[in-house]
């Protein structure tokens, strides 16, 4: 009959220092990871502060002559108008555009979420392959029918067809976040004589928050980021947003001030990381969870 030997068990001591040596390697790889993502954006930031001339000479983030030209005379654009311009009419479409984008999208995913309705499933599903159609097939036809409206040169088909829910992509999003929530409380309030309007207004949308500035700073960063839509329907350059300003300040016939179109893509990406970091509790919540908030 042979008896078992046990094996010692490792010092506790060595366990730690394993797991504090184990902690270590993760959060160092993820470090250098996170640097080496956020290099250019560093790197962008800091040839704002640079002459045109040292801008592509190394690509180190200190400047050996740090200069505000780049930011003083990209603000000035060179034209008659100065880039607040362009950022004033860039929010003149993109806040109604992010308002009707919220209500449109809740309103039609509140329908299919807890209405019946004749052929629902084959209308939701209708609505989730246009989120699979590529936009570059309705450019024509929509450009044809805004011109017969009279909207051309204007921001009006910038922001219009958001009020018909046209993001399908945000109406299935708010239509998940919908669907993870018991509708005890809608049928309680439907019980104390409320209508669907005030259900909607009264219970669905607080509880509806985080998904709905998940759905408020998605449509932001993107319209603010949107280049062909406007050069499209715009033709007029005090009408022009950031994204055409950025462009034109890109000379073909000439020396590009590479340091003033780089001083403006930071200040034009300003907006977005404030508006971010601003909602991002709400975000996060918006995206991961769909729980009902007591």
């Amino acid at each position: 009959m042979t008896m078992a030997v046990s094996t010692p068990a490792a010092p506790r001591s060595d366990v730690a220092w394993l797991g504090r040596l184990n902690a270590a390697v993760r959060y160092g790889v993820l470090i250098v990871v996170g640097l080496v993502m956020l290099y250019p954006l560093f790197w962008m930031v800091a040839a704002s502060f640079k002459p045109n001339h040292e801008i592509f000479g190394s690509i180190g983030l200190w400047p050996r002559e740090p200069t505000l030209d780049g930011i003083i005379q990209g603000w000035r654009t060179g034209t008659e108008y100065s880039f607040a311009t362009y950022l004033f009419n860039s929010f003149a479409f993109i806040i109604p555009k992010v308002v009707l984008t919220v209500v449109s999208s809740v309103l039609v995913a509140y329908g299919f979420a807890r209405f019946r309705m004749p052929g629902k499933q084959f209308w939701f599903a209708l609505m989730v392959a246009t989120i699979l159609l590529p936009k570059s097939v309705l450019l024509i036809p929509q450009y044809l029918m805004f011109r017969q409206f009279g909207w051309l040169d204007t921001y009006l088909p910038l922001y219009v067809p958001c009020a018909f829910a046209t993001e399908g992509f945000f109406v299935f999003m708010v239509v998940q976040f919908l669907r993870s929530i018991p509708p005890d409380m809608e049928e309680a309030a439907v019980i104390d004589g409320c209508n669907s309007i005030q259900v909607l207004w009264h219970v669905v949308v607080p509880i509806l928050m985080p998904a709905i500035i998940s759905v408020a700073l998605f449509q932001f960063m993107w319209s603010l980021n949107d280049f062909l839509y406007p050069l499209i329907y715009l033709s007029s350059v005090e009408k022009y947003p950031v994204a055409l300003a950025l462009k034109m300040a890109i000379d073909v016939t000439e020396a590009t001030a590479w340091n003033q179109v780089l001083a403006m893509s930071t200040i034009a990406l300003l907006p977005s990381l404030v508006v971010f970091f601003l909602a991002q509790r709400y975000f996060v919540e918006g995206i991961t969870s769909g729980a009902v908030k007591g």
